[in-house]
């Protein structure tokens, strides 16, 4: 096959586990989206620059100026800070959560993983690779 598509991963051409991340599954290579907020973007830049270095997750956008509204010890509080949107295989939650929870100064830190509907096929590849 030639031009755009060219050694793309397809639905038809992945093995097993990269087919499921494909089709949004369960299986180890399916893709995970991972939520995560820091209280500034030092700390969010240093847990973005460990997780990818030790290969946990591909890829982390870093969003800041949020407000944070939450309930916490009986108050309501309200804090700013920054959002980590973190790339990864659904093999990999476990470990990053055990990391995240070591490395985060929060005593509860947000961890909230969400299943993509669909992954580009290009982008897929990549991800599994930078999490291998």
């Amino acid at each position: 096959m030639t031009g755009a598509g060219a050694g793309l991963y397809t639905p038809d051409t992945m093995d097993a586990g990269a087919q499921g991340a494909f089709e949004g599954g369960d299986r180890p290579g399916a893709p995970a989206v991972v939520l995560v907020t820091a209280p500034d973007l030092a700390v969010g830049r240093e847990l973005a620059r460990t997780l990818v270095e030790e290969r946990l997750v591909a890829c982390v956008n870093l969003v800041p100026g949020l407000t944070s509204v939450y309930r916490w010890e009986g108050a309501v509080e309200e804090a700013s800070e920054v959002l980590l949107v973190m790339k990864t295989v659904r093999r990999r939650v476990a470990e990053l959560e055990r990391r995240v929870r070591e490395l985060h100064p929060y005593d509860v830190p947000e961890f909230v993983v969400l299943a993509p509907e669909h992954t580009g096929a290009r982008y897929l590849a990549w991800l599994i690779a930078e999490t291998a």
